[in-house]
């Protein structure tokens, strides 16, 4: 998406002299959302890996997926038909398997929508509906929002990642508050999505 003959990061980078030199640095927006996207399954990894390592969490997601051989998508109905038992025995604690088969249900009854329905839905619809499920936050839904949906003007302010990327990008002493922030990104709409990704590479620079 473009405006004119202009991709996000040149229209970025013309508007703002410091987010040129990030932007020169890193070099193109490499972000290529899927062409399908299961809410349930995208949801479901997110809460499998909540307060894990990426190592551990992987490994539990595996044997829960391992629950279902030859399935490449999660079903709902089974999941709510497998015990707390099993799900435990896979490694999901409590607050996980209840947040699984709140998914499951939520996905039953239509409060979490289908690809087709969710394609059709602006951010902030996308966002209520999705944080009705327990154990789903606005920052997981965001995720998905930048990340599978390939949304450009979504803007995490409550990502520590991209307060400090703000910071360092613009030689700030303090990263700015989530409230700051949001301020301070309405300048670089469209395409916010586009400069939280930036500002998560300044980070990457550092390392």
């Amino acid at each position: 998406m473009t405006r004119g003959s202009l991709s996000p990061e040149q229209e970025l980078a013309a508007r703002d002299p410091k987010l040129a030199v990030l932007i020169a640095r890193v070099g193109p927006f490499t972000v290529e959302p899927g062409r399908v996207v299961r809410p349930l399954d995208a949801l479901a990894r997110s809460i499998a890996y909540q307060q894990l390592s990426g190592k551990a969490a992987a490994t539990i997601f595996g044997r829960v997926r391992a629950l279902y051989p030859g399935r490449k998508w999660f079903s709902p109905e089974l999941i709510l038909a497998t015990s707390d038992e099993i799900f435990r025995g896979a490694g999901l604690s409590r607050n996980k398997i209840a947040a699984f088969k709140d998914l499951a249900a939520k996905t039953l009854d239509g409060t979490v929508p289908k690809h087709g329905a969710l394609s059709r839905m602006n951010d902030e619809e996308i966002i209520a509906r999705l944080t009705s499920v327990r154990g789903i936050g606005r920052w997981t839904v965001e995720m998905l929002l930048l990340f599978h949906l390939g949304r450009l003007d979504v803007w995490p302010v409550d990502d520590l990642g991209v307060r400090k990327g703000y910071a360092k990008t613009f030689r700030k002493k303090v990263a700015p508050t989530p409230k700051e922030l949001l301020a301070i990104g309405e300048k670089w709409r469209p395409y916010r999505s586009v400069v939280a990704w930036y500002f998560w590479r300044a980070l990457d620079l550092e390392k």
